[in-house]
């Protein structure tokens, strides 16, 4: 047997020498020979994977179309909306033509009378109304102006219209020869515009063309500021409460964890417009709260919670507190325990080691969490219109305003595309701070 096991070891020997090795490769065909390909096959080939990239594409145009229509066609229209407003110029386009020109002072007669006509038309097909609604976005108090105005000129004829229309609207009402009405449809009249984006920033234009705060009610800054404050804050509680909650998860036995892991994924199988509405039954005046804090005589009265900005962050925190909890337990199951036993066993405190070593791993977690409450409470819209009141409207239950009621489309896009342009700043920051951290950390 040792004789064996020494023959064996000396052909292994005579076959790697530098002599013998070079002859085997000598004798083999070269990789590079090997492997060369006939111009037919590479054609083969790049028409096998042209087919691969076809049917690849074709896998997924669904999803870019729903994507389009759902996401980028939407954002887009909205964008256009928020700068273009034909809707006056299409009423009044020979009025919005003659003041092309003015400036200062007010208009010449030509625009008088083109104004006088083309209101007795708008009054006779009806449409006056949308004229004075869009003119009492900018000059509030003209829209019953306007509308006077056009019931008499749609008594008078054609030809009084043509011979006499200027001296005509003046008479119909002495506001015709202030400066400011005419400016404000002169504004209104332009199809492209940033008036939208001005109001939505509590901006105007004078008339020398600078800029200054309304002088009306500043609200939609005041908006912004508050439904940030309100998002952060739910933020906020959704970490105080759902980390615990999810640290508790991650090392709790198997069976407690999927126990209570059904519990936190509850909420999802619940339609939204319930819970919400339980959290109405839970929180007026004579609710289930407010019933046991005057069964233990802790109040003596009926607290005023529901219709507040206290309800909202209540209501909303309950519903996205899963959205905290997820992120957070997926990260923290994949932590490695050795690594706090390592830190006890080296000396550190319970309270140190955690800090130290634990709650810094699982900062990947906590920011995604954040981010995302974060992001979908800022535009959240049912929650807040059913429980909040005035007090606890956020900037989108106005944005909805303006679609439903209002019909301010344009104000409605430059508030929403405003609340875009936040969010991705707001994100762009998390990257950076965020994502620089995780690259360091890795």
């Amino acid at each position: 047997m040792a004789a064996q096991i020494s023959n064996t070891a000396t052909k292994m020997q005579a076959t790697s020498t530098p002599g013998n090795t070079s002859a085997h490769l000598a004798a083999a065909p070269s990789v590079h020979e090997a492997g060369t390909l006939t111009p037919d096959e590479v054609r083969t080939e790049r028409r096998e994977l042209q087919r691969r990239k076809r049917i690849a594409f074709l896998l997924v145009v669904p999803l870019l179309a729903f994507i389009f229509f759902a996401f980028v066609a939407p954002i887009a229209s909205m964008l256009y909306r928020s700068v273009y407003n034909p809707a006056v110029a299409e009423l009044i386009p020979e009025t919005v033509a003659a003041l092309s020109d003015w400036k200062t002072g007010l208009p010449d007669d030509d625009a008088f009378k083109a104004f006088a006509g083309e209101l007795r038309t708008l009054a006779n097909e009806r449409k006056s109304g949308t004229l004075a609604a869009a003119v009492n976005r900018i000059q509030p108090g003209s829209s019953s102006l306007i509308n006077a105005t056009a019931r008499k000129m749609r008594q008078l004829s054609t030809e009084d219209i043509a011979s006499n229309g200027a001296a005509k609207l003046r008479e119909a009402d002495a506001r015709w020869t202030q400066p400011g009405l005419w400016r404000a449809i002169k504004e209104v009249g332009q199809p492209y515009t940033d008036g939208f984006y001005l109001t939505a920033v509590d901006l105007e234009r004078s008339a020398e063309g600078e800029l200054h705060w309304r002088k009306s009610a500043r609200i939609y800054l005041q908006l912004y500021g508050k439904t940030l404050g309100i998002a952060l804050t739910i933020t906020v509680l959704c970490i105080v409460l759902g980390y615990p909650l999810a640290y508790y998860l991650a090392h709790a036995p198997r069976r407690i964890a999927g126990m209570l892991m059904v519990l936190v994924l509850l909420p999802f199988w619940t339609s939204l417009l319930v819970r919400t509405t339980a959290w109405i039954a839970l929180l007026q005046t004579h609710g289930v709260i407010n019933s046991i804090l005057e069964a233990i005589g802790l109040i003596g009265q009926p607290l005023e919670i529901l219709y507040t900005r206290m309800a909202t962050v209540i209501a909303m925190t309950h519903i996205l507190l899963p959205f905290m909890i997820l992120p957070l337990y997926s990260v923290m199951r994949g932590i490695d325990p050795s690594y706090v036993r390592a830190a006890l066993s080296l000396g550190s405190r319970p309270w140190s080691a955690f800090l130290h070593i634990f709650m810094p791993l699982t900062l990947p977690g906590l920011s995604a969490g954040s981010l995302l409450v974060f992001i979908i409470s800022v535009g959240y819209y049912i929650t807040p219109a059913l429980v909040g009141g005035t007090d606890g409207q956020m900037i989108s239950n106005i944005i909805a305003f303006h679609m439903q009621r209002s019909n301010n489309w344009g104000l409605a896009a430059a508030l929403g595309t405003l609340l875009l342009v936040l969010i991705l700043t707001l994100y762009w920051i998390y990257d950076r701070l965020i994502g620089a951290r995780n690259i360091k950390l890795g």
